[in-house]
């Protein structure tokens, strides 16, 4: 018997099993319609695999399964686990590669095929990919999907003739569709009849995942001297804040109603993996460089965002966060990127009136534009970058950090009936990102009109905020 690695306290009844209890509980489970919410790398997506290799390798097999994950990554991660288990089960599968599905759609997916003739298509996130397909469905993070009601709008009718159905994903908001979903079946009286499964870190910890980790790791890693307890914590100290953690390994969706900015509006204007944002001052670029800037000095962080105008829509081409570090030294990071610009928002509320009229000494007053954030002008900034969102006309990096950052922004209306923007200040920022990206989206939207212009002579009058919004 090979040797017990770690300090895990939860041991599993079977130590040789290869699945944990949460894991054969939804392999086993037969249901047309399944959903499961869950905790992060808990392994949910690699038993799903395997269910799927014993579905398609059944004798007399009926349907294929067809998969759609968040991005091209996780779709060809997904194939490799299934090629992983035939290989285990012994099962005869042929890996026919990327098969294109609708060229002129540009539509693909990665194929492995059993002897019972079934295949397993695993695609990406588009929804239209699963029009006029008949088969069983896995839904793989579905709550990061771009529009999730259209995918469910498609994705279920496609299991008309038999088959089954399988949502798995962690929450991204309590306005997502995924969660009400998840409400309709816990609460509204299940009429889709569906099968939820719920599994968060902590129910994972006391069913064994922790041992089961410690066996996999290799014996330097930290986690084999940590217990549940112990683990727990240290999972919760690498979350991007608390609403992150809870949501991401607890199954608490993020209240949107609190918040500015929903999770489902942000996740659809992030890349996807492969996609290359975090662009050396070299590029290349092909479009109008504009850039925003939050200064900080002790407290909080200043942040550059600078973002390349492409059509109609503002890439994030580069985000960098400088953290108590001299003017001078933030000065050698900043003014190479002021360069190569054609315009720069600077918030030059206190300590930034100097840097303001330094930026506009060295390049120029046409150029850079000083921001103050009164109250007016937050919300002046505010909505146009919502705006932006809704009409996907932003993309933003795939980033906790940047999320949990654009969610700590709250709209509050005062006592006296006015709207202020208020945020939590943590470790990792006041919302720092958030003025950051939009000052770089006011920068690129209406360069002649500025909000409060600040320089050496009179200040410029604030503008209407009609003017931002069509500009």
């Amino acid at each position: 018997m090979a040797k017990i690695k770690g300090r895990a306290k939860c041991i599993p009844k079977d130590r040789d099993a290869i699945f944990l209890p949460f894991q054969s509980a939804w392999i086993k489970d037969e249901s047309r319609i399944k959903l499961m919410e869950k905790s992060r790398q808990i392994g949910i997506s690699w038993s799903t695999a395997y269910g799927a290799d014993e579905r398609v390798a059944a004798q007399g097999a009926r349907f294929d399964e067809w998969v759609s994950s968040r991005d091209d990554i996780q779709a060809r991660l997904f194939i490799e686990d299934c090629k992983m288990w035939a290989g285990i089960m012994g099962l005869a599968a042929q890996d026919l590669g990327e098969v294109v599905l609708d060229a002129e759609k540009k539509q693909s997916a990665y194929v492995l095929q059993f002897s019972s003739g079934r295949r397993i298509h695993s695609m990406s996130s588009n929804p239209d990919a699963q029009a006029g397909k008949r088969g069983s469905r896995i839904l793989d993070e579905f709550a990061l999907h771009k529009d999730q009601r259209k995918m469910w709008a498609i994705a279920y009718p496609g299991i008309t003739w038999g088959g089954s159905m399988e949502l798995v994903s962690t929450h991204r908001g309590s306005n997502s569709f995924f969660n009400s979903l998840v409400r309709e079946a816990r609460h509204g009286g299940n009429p889709k009849n569906v099968s939820l499964h719920r599994v968060t870190l902590q129910d994972a910890l006391e069913q064994g995942f922790l041992y089961k980790l410690q066996q996999a790791l290799p014996e330097s890693a930290e986690q084999q001297d940590m217990d549940e307890a112990r683990y727990f914590d240290f999972i919760r100290a690498g979350a991007a804040d608390e609403e992150s953690f809870d949501q991401e390994y607890q199954c608490i969706p993020s209240d949107d109603d609190s918040k500015f900015l929903e999770y489902e509006l942000i996740t659809a204007c992030e890349y996807l993996g492969g996609d290359s944002w975090q662009r050396p001052l070299t590029g290349p670029f092909q479009g109008r460089l504009f850039a925003g800037v939050d200064i900080g000095r002790k407290k909080d962080l200043t942040v550059l965002w600078v973002v390349e105008q492409l059509g109609d829509v503002f890439y994030t081409r580069h985000v960098e966060c400088m953290e108590r570090m001299r003017k001078s030294d933030q000065e050698k990071i900043l003014w190479p990127w002021f360069e190569i610009c054609d315009r720069v928002c600077i918030d030059s509320t206190g300590l930034g009136i100097g840097w303001t009229d330094d930026a506009q000494d060295r390049f120029g007053e046409q150029r850079v534009e000083g921001v103050n954030f009164s109250a007016h002008v937050k919300e002046a900034l505010a909505y146009p970058l919502k705006g932006a969102m809704e009409d996907r006309k932003v993309r933003v990096p795939d980033d906790p950090k940047v999320r949990s950052d654009l969610r700590k922004v709250q709209k509050v209306t005062t006592a006296a009936g006015n709207i202020r923007f208020v945020a939590e200040s943590t470790a990792d920022g006041h919302a720092d990102r958030f003025w950051a990206l939009a000052l770089a989206l006011h920068a690129g939207s209406n360069p002649s009109a500025p909000i409060e212009y600040i320089s050496g002579g009179p200040r410029e009058s604030s503008q209407g905020y009609g003017d931002f919004v069509n500009g």
